[in-house]
């Protein structure tokens, strides 16, 4: 695909959730499907008809074990931020049919314990996770998501 053909695609419509512990550090997981660090938040698609929140719920649930019970939800961003992939994986990620994606984040205060987090669900998606400082979150992430990353930081910087 040329990058004027990428630029005329939609955003994917996406959810992000920053999960912070007690300590006001943040939830990230090494990524299962890269070949090497990449680090991130949980986040997924919204499913059609479905509200924003009640997605990050889901997605934080499939991606983590964290059902909802074990969380409050703090804040969310005031509007979408939207990141594009690089040229050379728009074609291998959903099958070429988006630029990027569109997301709404939300803020959670994790209420619950370390071993009530699982990683190992039906559909893994991290190998590894830790707990990082939020002055850390965004050199810690793939180079692509950083400017997104950061965005999300300052939105929730009051609440970290």
């Amino acid at each position: 695909m040329t990058p004027e053909e990428i630029a005329k695609l939609p955003y994917r419509p996406n959810v992000g959730v920053m999960l912070m512990n007690a300590d006001g550090h943040v939830w990230v997981g090494q990524r299962s499907d890269r070949h090497k660090d990449a680090w991130q938040m949980p986040q997924g698609g919204i499913d059609k008809g479905e509200d924003p929140q009640a997605a990050a719920l889901r997605e934080l649930e499939e991606e983590t074990g964290v059902t909802a019970d074990l969380v409050d939800v703090v804040a969310e961003t005031d509007g979408w931020l939207a990141y594009d992939l690089p040229v050379d994986l728009v074609p291998e990620i959903w099958g070429g049919k988006w630029r990027g994606q569109e997301q709404k984040w939300f803020l959670l205060r994790f209420k619950g314990t370390d071993d009530q987090i699982n990683i190992e669900t039906d559909h893994p998606e991290f190998t590894a996770w830790k707990w990082l400082p939020g002055d850390q979150l965004v050199d810690n992430i793939v180079p692509f998501k950083q400017e997104v990353y950061a965005r999300v930081v300052d939105a929730f910087r009051a609440h970290l």
